[in-house]
């Protein structure tokens, strides 16, 4: 690997751990009967004690750790009181800072009695993200990103979230380039090696509109259906990719056993 990079790769790798590290602990803790806020705090503990500090805590006025976002929230939920149930699906989204760098990711969970729409609809998610990655290298497109995730989607009968998209990042939360989720083929930036930013792809149910509710975050399907999101931190190599935060434990999609 080019000196140019290494060593903010180094940096990139160590927080990308402690997000996805922070996700495999709460994994044996986001199960029916704990609050969102509860999941907050074990996240925010847990994150400090690894000398680590919580992005999204006090970024533009956000209060939490950690974004919940349950059924129909597509991404931003604000952690609170509720209960998690049998029903639910869940993200829980994770931005790690350590020595100035940050590492971002977010993962899906679902218990019991949800149903087999709700089932396909994680796994198409988890899937496009994981399309989009595999084809990174230098020299591709941003736009050749949104079309391998939008046509995969599109042909399973889901649509791709417009509103929000993955991002730059490196020793800032948000940097250039935005990451669209969808796109056509041959547009858009090319890569080259050095290049860090996500692919968070958010998946909907049903139509691809969302509206932000009254507290400024919040953000919600329109026809109120479910929505589905994962998200990974990634790093352009000399002749293809890294993942930054790849669970330890191995943990990609539910059930996590």
């Amino acid at each position: 690997m080019s000196n140019d990079f290494s060593e903010k790769f180094e940096k990139m790798r160590i927080a990308g751990k402690l997000a996805s590290k922070t996700l495999d602990m709460l994994t044996d803790f986001i199960k029916p009967g704990i609050s969102t806020d509860e999941i907050d705090k074990l996240s925010y503990e847990f994150i400090k004690d690894n000398g680590g500090y919580s992005a999204p805590l006090y970024y533009r006025g956000f209060n939490k750790s950690l974004c919940t976002s349950l059924n129909r929230v597509v991404c931003h939920g604000i952690p609170s009181d509720r209960i998690l149930t049998e029903s639910d699906v869940v993200n829980v989204d994770i931005t790690t800072i350590v020595n100035d760098y940050y590492g971002d990711t977010s993962r899906m969970f679902s218990f019991g009695d949800v149903s087999v729409k709700a089932k396909n609809l994680i796994d198409t998610t988890y899937e496009s993200m994981m399309r989009g990655i595999k084809i990174l290298k230098p020299g591709i497109r941003l736009g050749d990103i949104g079309f391998e995730i939008e046509s995969f989607v599109e042909e399973k009968g889901f649509s791709v979230v417009r509103d929000f998209c993955g991002h730059g990042i490196s020793n800032a939360f948000h940097e250039p380039p935005n990451i669209l989720h969808y796109g056509e083929k041959n547009n858009g930036l090319e890569l080259s090696p050095g290049m860090t930013f996500t692919i968070e792809p958010m998946i909907n149910e049903g139509k691809y509109d969302v509206k932000v509710l009254n507290d400024g975050w919040t953000a919600v399907t329109k026809d109120k259906s479910l929505s589905a999101q994962f998200e990974h931190t990634i790093g352009i190599t000399e002749d293809s990719y890294e993942i930054f935060t790849e669970s330890v434990k191995g943990y990609r999609k539910p059930p996590y056993n």
